[in-house]
């Protein structure tokens, strides 16, 4: 069972879609179960497609369910379909619902709220093919501990790697809620995705201390480290990484492609000056020095979707800091000349966006052509935030099945250009 949960922190009304409810752990996060036994709650069933559900005991006609009832769901895909996951989404949180998933059956819910109840599946062909691992754990710096999950082509050898970064306004949702780009990205065999996490802004997490958005980019840092290590196990090459993610995972993967130059000993910010990331996973036996050099030499695309690149644009993620933090944690201050280092890079955004717009995107395009940089912008017309999004809100499946498999059709063409040269 995974996590992908609401923020409590204002920014993320800007940076995630208003129209989604957030995806959670239904194991560590679900809803109360010391409900008062005398009261009952509305449970519906969502309608299945490509499978079917049952739950046991049976839902009444009228729906009414008494509360602390442990329901059992139980899926069973269609032929020629897979489970992707069992659902259950009540009203509260950040976006008005929250939905837990659980990604094998059956999946056993406790009633305490009025609820809805559904099974998602998928093709196939989307899936029979990838070696699927879950809860990689590569650090735990704070309460949460820190995870990646490998999609692997069968027979998979010394493939590049695609390092790919959930969006979430920084402070909610997991690497769940970008499984659909990975299998899209898998497809062909060419490449191993690892889906990342990372520290959420503030103390959403639960961190006694709040975290800073420098800490979520050590993190990245640290997720990378990690993979190189261990890129062995699941057919992948540690020299060869793409990096991608979406909104403020386009943030962050932009981070990853041209801030680790900036990998050091000396701490970000505490001496007056000095900014230096420090992984939040550090291979044994190895030095930072040593770090950044792997990770800045074998990072050689980067497709960052709808995400921001100045730090100006979301200064409330780093209020009282001053210019030079700012700078710090902005991709767009880092670019590098196209003599020093080539980076190629490919970006999308919706035109109807109104949560990252083209004012934002832009000026960073213009910076990576400045210093003779590839780059590939491409505005899509009557689109809006988050199509690469996956969670059991029907609306936010169907836009990505529109728009989001087109789109890493393109984006795995792109980095075709770069690892195999076509």
């Amino acid at each position: 069972m995974k996590t992908i949960i609401s923020s409590l922190v204002i920014i993320t009304i800007v940076f995630t879609s208003l129209l989604s409810p957030a995806t959670t752990n239904a194991q560590s996060l679900s809803p109360s179960s010391d409900a008062n036994p005398e009261e009952t709650y509305k449970v519906t069933t969502d309608p299945a497609e490509n499978g079917s559900y049952t739950i046991d005991p049976t839902i009444p006609a009228d729906g009414k369910v008494k509360a602390g009832t442990v329901l059992t769901v139980k899926a069973t895909p269609a032929s020629n379909y897979s489970l992707d996951a069992i659902y259950y989404t009540v009203q509260g949180g950040k976006w008005g619902t929250t939905s837990y998933e659980d990604f094998s059956s059956p999946m056993k819910i406790t009633v305490s709220k009025d609820m809805s109840v559904g099974a998602i599946f998928v093709e196939n062909g989307l899936v029979e093919n990838i070696n699927e691992t879950q809860d990689v754990v590569f650090a735990k710096p704070g309460v949460k501990p820190l995870k990646y999950d490998v999609f692997s082509p069968k027979g998979a050898k010394n493939l590049p790697i695609i390092v790919n970064v959930h969006g979430g306004g920084w402070s909610s949702y997991t690497e769940d809620n970008s499984r659909a780009l990975a299998r899209e990205l898998v497809k062909g065999g060419r490449y191993v995705v690892f889906n990342i996490d990372y520290r959420w802004m503030g103390n959403a997490d639960g961190d006694a201390e709040p975290n800073q958005l420098h800490h979520l980019i050590e993190d990245v840092f640290g997720a990378i480290a990690h993979i190189q290590e261990h890129a062995s196990q699941y057919g992948a090459d540690p020299n060869k990484i793409a990096v991608t993610g979406e909104s403020a995972g386009g943030h962050l993967s932009a981070a990853a492609a041209l801030l680790s130059t900036l990998i050091g000993e000396d701490g970000f910010g505490i001496r007056e000056g000095v900014y230096q990331y420090r992984p939040s996973y550090v291979p044994k036996g190895k030095t930072l020095e040593q770090v950044r050099t792997e990770i800045t030499s074998a990072v050689k695309a980067s497709a960052p979707s709808y995400g921001v690149f100045d730090a100006r644009h979301f200064e409330p993620l780093v209020e009282g800091k001053n210019q030079e933090y700012w700078n710090a944690v902005s991709p767009v201050k880092h670019v590098p000349n196209v003599k020093e280092r080539s980076i190629p890079h490919f970006i999308v955004r919706g035109k109807r966006d109104f949560i990252v717009g083209d004012e934002m995107v832009q000026p960073f395009v213009d910076v990576l052509k400045a210093n003779g940089q590839q780059v590939e912008y491409i505005q899509i017309e009557d689109l809006g935030h988050g199509f690469f999004n996956w969670i059991p809100d029907y609306r936010t499946r169907a836009t990505f099945a529109k728009y989001g498999v087109k789109y890493a059709d393109a984006m795995r063409t792109f980095f075709d250009s770069v690892f195999y040269k076509l």
